[in-house]
C-alpha cells in the first residue's frame, strides 16, 4: 500500500483488528486486517480524496472573495468630480 507510510499502515491495521474484536467479537490476523485496509483505501480513497479537494476548493474560493473585497476597499475615487 503506497498511499500510507509504514507507520500509518501499521496503526490502521491495528485499529481494524481492534474494531473487529471490540465491535464484532472477532479476531482477525494482521494479513486479513491489512487486506481489509487495502480494500477500503482502494474503494473509499477516491471519494474521500475528492471530498477533500472539494472542501479545499470552497475554502480557496471564499478566501478569493474576501481578498477581492479587501482590494476593492482600497480603491480611491479618480478623476475630477462632476459639476452639477
Amino acid at each position: 500500500m503506497k498511499s500510507l507510510t509504514k507507520e500509518e499502515r501499521e496503526y490502521v491495521v491495528a485499529r481494524v483488528q481492534e474494531f473487529f474484536e471490540l465491535e464484532r467479537g472477532e479476531q482477525i490476523g494482521e494479513l486479513a486486517a491489512d487486506s481489509f485496509v487495502h480494500f477500503m483505501v482502494e474503494e473509499l480513497g477516491p471519494f474521500l480524496y475528492n471530498k477533500g479537494v472539494k472542501d479545499a476548493r470552497g475554502m480557496v474560493e471564499q478566501k478569493i472573495i474576501n481578498m477581492d473585497e479587501d482590494l476593492r476597499s482600497l480603491e480611491r475615487p479618480a478623476g475630477r468630480p462632476k459639476r452639477s
